[in-house]
């Protein structure tokens, strides 16, 4: 293979195009794809990085049953026979598969055709409903499909731009700094962020509204009040083309009738209120944008038909500049929402509830009626397991055991389920430890298909590296058990044979109405599929060349071509805090990790800036609670608790909290976040409320310290707290105890993967604190750092000490805690893209005179890749100001 393949990448929905090169080694070199329309060359931190990501260490390389390798044949007969099995005892409702963004639209294609049109069930689900649900049913009840009016262009041509419940600067950082951008280029673009928290995103703010949790509807519907008062309703636009003004606007008047009204709701400034209301009044061009936090509710889909809403009644759709436009999670979120991954929607945006679209899908697929009742949601899907009604599953490339609420509770029901089929790329998760059939899938470099973004841009994932082991990809695995199970229908030859059929069914779509439409794109050939340029759908007769924006002439996909505009209202979340449970939990994103760990975890750097998880606390909560930076605390719900290194937020929100959900109990004591979390659902989407749990803080006392550094992974036992991360050359491991080890050394020696028989070099002092290092043929083995407080070591000259042989000088160093002559611990890393640590920021700061982040990028070059630093230089160089002027 000669020169770079142009690929996507496999994290978050912006899609970015990449270039990787394979260096002949199972390595690829990676660069941003400057043709790419989403990103234009800019990679995020996390997509720089996927270089690192792609060793085998870790890979599920052969099919297993109950733990022990068998050949795909036999795992295959398993798969088929046990659901075969369930199938005539139970019925086909007693199946059900449970599928992924991470999935390529092919894979999803053939799984939703095996198990809707051929098993006879809509028992399909993906986790895409744990962050896009609300979403789709949003613009379902408004538009009549599920469909994105605007595209990504709309960001840079707008004069107004919200961004509601969306922290993109750490979440969708190549959006963010295209919006940056734009506003540096046009200064009269005004950029107003909605959201609990003050996030790096606040950064490019001129106003940030930080809502109560959960008011979005209030100030949504109050600013719909608002656009009626000052006569800024397009009537003219809502009579040709939208229904539901008088009974929204009613609803809205109801609830939040006033400025005063609404800020008393949201618990904001009434001037901060004021003068978001006049901005959108007075601005046509304004795009809103929002993401899982306002999705992730127990009322998310009424708080994205109160943003539709506002652009309905003034005809601010489908037009450059404006518009709703929501920012997906997965990078193929999209695509499984068009390909009918839901339980409750079919191929192609076709209606489940529609007969005549389910015959005419059926006739399509030459298969037997598809069944009329909507399928299990996702949580659902897991109750019906505990149960007992679904009796076998087959989970596709996620980590249901991590990211599901209640995590702790789905895990104790599959543990029960008769029979469990994962098909992973990874072999230790832990929804793969209760697998009776693990089947290895293609990851991302190997397999092949599409994908579609945030703004309906379908692009190709192409492999560039050849299947490691027995890997196959997903697709062909669902067609082998849907041969086995005497369907016809599942005879592809190739990813490509399966795109095309996805294409000729669209078709039926687009005859039906719809807006899903890629008929143009049918009949490709093998060749035409790998030369397939991003396009964004529809594409079909009149639109070969893709569609950029929707709506745009007012025509909508419901029956009568008609928009719909939502009478909505303010309702309280369904688990309120109480004296018990005071606090209110959020969980998310880090800026450089992504979902459970399985592919970030693997990069030293992208573990650098947040090497283990931290709960965020408003200074004030935290003085009242006893509580430090570097302390510890433990955070319970009614669902669960957990034991947290505790981080002091002026961004928090009084009375809330913050926790990212990436940890695993793979990776930390304290296991998934959203174990805590309750499995309240929007009754509408099904999609789960990860935004507002009631949770009791306590501190925690842990006054032995431990930095473990180890150059094989293993997990640290014997005490109450740890967290582990890749580092260069070694794992670093966090560790936490309520007393120090009765016998240091001996304890250490007893470690996983310790060897007694390395050469030692041990110091203890009377205050309690105990040294060790470990040598094997001159090369470091082992580092340890213990005793009262030991969180002053970074530890990242120690870790550079792991790639090479010692000298002696440096040997001496070691129990001493301190680089040796001429070394410097750069500190925790702050730039990710070029790894560049605080201490070396604050120093460069200081004895150059930085004052701006961009002398900070001409000196370091920190903050000039993905700029998701960027908020963070300000804060230092703030700091330094702050310093000096004392």
């Amino acid at each position: 293979m000669n020169g770079p393949v142009r690929t996507t990448c496999p994290y978050c929905g912006v899609g970015c195009g990449v270039l990787a090169t394979p260096d002949g080694a199972g390595g690829a070199a990676i660069a941003g794809d400057p043709q790419h329309p989403a990103n234009l060359g800019r990679l995020c931190s996390k997509g720089a990085a996927l270089g690192e990501t792609l060793d085998l260490d870790g890979r599920l390389l052969e099919p297993l049953l109950h733990g022990q390798p068998v050949s795909w044949d036999r795992a295959l007969d398993a798969v088929a026979g046990g659901f075969a099995s369930v199938i005539a005892e139970h019925g086909p409702q007693a199946v059900a598969f449970y599928v992924s963004g991470q999935l390529l639209n092919e894979d999803y294609y053939v799984a939703n055709k095996l198990m809707k049109g051929f098993i006879g069930s809509n028992n399909i689900d993906t986790n895409s409903r744990l962050c896009m649900a609300s979403s789709v049913a949003g613009h379902v009840r408004a538009f009549g499909a599920d469909t994105v009016p605007g595209c990504y262009e709309d960001l840079e041509q707008c004069e107004l731009l919200l961004l509601v419940g969306s922290n993109a600067a750490w979440c969708h950082p190549v959006l963010y700094q295209r919006i940056r951008a734009a506003r540096a280029a046009r200064p009269g673009l005004r950029v107003v962020v909605i959201d609990p928290r003050r996030t790096p995103t606040c950064d490019i703010a001129d106003l940030h509204l930080p809502l109560a949790p959960g008011s979005d509807v209030a100030l949504f519907n109050g600013l719909l009040v608002a656009l009626a008062e000052a006569g800024a309703v397009d009537r003219d636009y809502l009579a040709a083309h939208v229904d539901g003004f008088d009974a929204a606007l009613a609803a809205a008047r109801a609830d939040a009738p006033d400025v005063a009204a609404v800020a008393a709701a949201c618990g904001l400034d009434p001037a901060d209120v004021q003068t978001l209301f006049d901005w959108f009044t007075a601005t046509d061009k304004t795009v809103t944008v929002y993401s899982q936090g306002v999705n992730q509710s127990t009322a998310g889909t009424d708080k994205v038909n109160a943003i539709i809403n506002c652009h309905l009644a003034t005809g601010r759709i489908g037009r450059p500049g404006m518009g709703p436009l929501s920012f997906t999670g997965q990078p193929n979120a999209m695509g499984g929402r068009e390909v009918g991954g839901l339980a409750n929607a079919l191929a192609c945006h076709l209606d489940l509830a529609n007969p005549e679209h389910r015959a005419q899908v059926a006739q399509f697929w030459g298969s037997g009626p598809v069944a009329h009742a909507p399928g299990h949601k996702a949580v659902d899907l897991f109750r019906a397991i505990k149960a007992g009604q679904v009796r076998a599953v087959w989970i596709m490339g996620t980590n249901p055991l991590v990211s599901l609420p209640e995590a702790d509770r789905f895990r104790a029901a599959l543990a029960g389920c008769e029979l469990v089929v994962v098909s992973d790329c990874v072999r230790h998760t832990d929804t793969t430890a209760l697998a009776h059939v693990l089947l290895p899938a293609l990851a991302w470099g190997e397999k092949s298909g599409t994908v579609t973004n945030s703004e309906r841009r379908l692009s190709r994932q192409r492999a560039f590296l050849p299947p490691p082991g027995l890997a196959r990809a997903d697709w062909w695995a669902l067609c082998e058990v849907g041969r086995r199970l005497g369907h016809a229908g599942f005879g592809f030859a190739d990813e490509a044979e399966v795109f095309d059929e996805y294409a000729r069914l669209s078709a039926v779509a687009g005859q039906a109405g719809r807006d899903f439409d890629i008929s143009a794109l049918a009949g490709l050939g093998r060749a035409g599929f790998d030369a397939l340029e991003p396009v964004q759908w529809p594409v079909n007769a009149t639109s070969r060349a893709g569609t950029p924006r929707l709506l745009g002439d007012g025509r909508f996909f419901t029956p009568d071509r008609r928009g719909r505009m939502v009478a909505v209202t303010q309702r309280a979340a369904v688990d309120q805090p109480d004296a018990d449970y005071p606090l209110l939990l959020n969980t998310g994103r880090v800026r450089d990790h992504w979902h459970t760990l399985t592919r970030t975890g693997k990069s030293a750097r992208l573990s650098a800036h947040s090497p283990e998880p931290r709960l965020d606390l408003h200074p004030e909560d935290a003085a009242r609670l006893g509580l430090e930076t570097g302390g510890f605390a433990r955070v319970t719900s009614r669902h669960g608790q957990c034991v947290v290194r505790v981080a002091i937020d002026p961004g928090q929100r009084q009375g809330s909290v913050f926790l990212p959900m990436h940890w695993s109990h793979a990776f930390a004591s304290t296991g998934p976040a959203d174990a805590l979390v309750g499995a309240h659902l929007d009754p509408i989407s099904g999609q789960p409320e990860f935004k507002h749990t009631p949770v009791r803080v306590q501190g925690v006392s842990l006054p032995w310290r431990a930095l473990l550094l180890t150059r094989s992974e293993l997990r640290p036992r014997g005490v109450d707290y740890w967290a582990t991360a890749r580092a260069a050359d070694c794992w670093r491991h966090q560790l936490a105890a309520s007393r120090a080890p009765q016998d240091s050394a001996a304890w250490l020696r007893e470690l996983p993967g310790v060897d007694p028989a390395w050469q030692w070099l041990e110091y203890r002092d009377s205050a309690g604190a105990y040294r060790a290092a470990a040598l094997h043929e001159g090369r470091l083995m082992l580092a340890l750092f213990s005793g009262r407080d030991v969180d002053w070591l970074a530890g990242d000259w120690l870790v550079a000490r792991f790639g090479s042989e010692l000298a002696a000088d440096e040997r001496r160093c070691l129990l001493a805690g301190v680089p040796g002559a001429g070394g410097a611990d750069a500190g925790r890393t702050v730039c990710a893209c070029f790894q560049v640590g605080i201490n070396t920021l604050r120093q460069a700061i200081a004895e150059q005179g930085l004052s701006t982040p961009e002398a900070i990028g001409t000196a370091l070059k920190a903050g000039t890749n993905c700029g998701s630093c960027v908020p963070e230089l300000r804060q230092l160089l703030a700091s330094a100001q702050d310093t000096r002027a004392a």
